[in-house]
């Protein structure tokens, strides 16, 4: 009898997805922990991210300044540290459930506004035409190429006019998928992750390279992104 391969299909990505899983929930929910123990880079992403997001509204066509969605949110680094300061409501979706209370704990004594999702992005579908900009960081790797397309879909339907995606995420510089087994991930090349975005019907408006990185890990980039 022949295998069936949509099903074998479907139980590689089922794994995919339950492997990163329960990486993440051996993971303490602390900075140290989000960023894979190099908290000492956090306020440095936090200072390039700002800069990019400046650079947007400098924009003719830019975005409205009343709401934002951190997509995979964690505990919330991103959130509290960057996106409070420039919008007065910010959601926070995140697959993590201890990841997520650890967020709502750290924000409860901040004047946050805003809904917690607990939920991966393939699962997660934004409230129609309600945000200025969705704000997904180191979150892609953790999915497939088709639900990374859909997720992006699913986005471009959340925004409002003139609304942006934000993606920052590391890249490859040797043109090919890298998979990381340990917390079932992949890094992909820039073209790659360019070819994802048009597949979603988004066209790339700005990019940018994270700069002050050290020089071992990943290039990561910023990529703001509109509907075509």
């Amino acid at each position: 009898m022949e295998s069936n391969p949509d099903r074998h299909e479907d139980s590689k990505e089922s794994a995919f997805y339950t492997d990163g899983a329960k990486y993440w929930e051996q993971v303490p929910p602390t900075v140290d922990g989000m960023l894979g123990g190099l908290s000492r880079i956090s306020d440095i992403d936090l200072k390039g991210s700002q800069r990019f997001l400046n650079s947007i509204y400098q924009l003719v066509e830019c975005p409205g300044k009343e709401r934002a969605l951190d997509g995979g949110a964690g505990i919330g680094r991103v959130t509290q540290g960057f996106l409070m300061k420039n919008f007065p409501v910010v959601d926070l979706v995140e697959q993590d459930k201890q990841f997520l209370e650890e967020a709502q704990k750290n924000l409860a004594s901040t004047n946050h506004r805003g809904q917690f999702f607990n939920l991966g992005l393939q699962k997660f579908t934004p409230e129609a035409g309600a945000y200025d900009i969705i704000w997904v960081q180191w979150v892609l790797g953790h999915l497939t190429d088709e639900d990374l397309v859909s997720f992006l879909r699913c986005c471009k339907n959340g925004l409002k006019p003139k609304g942006l995606i934000v993606l920052k995420e590391n890249l490859t510089s040797s043109g090919e998928v890298e998979m990381d087994d340990t917390d079932s991930s992949v890094t992909r090349p820039p073209n790659l992750v360019i070819e994802l975005i048009q597949k979603a019907g988004l066209r790339v408006i700005k990019e940018q390279k994270q700069q002050r990185f050290p020089a071992d890990l990943y290039e990561v980039r910023m990529f703001a992104v509109q509907p075509v």
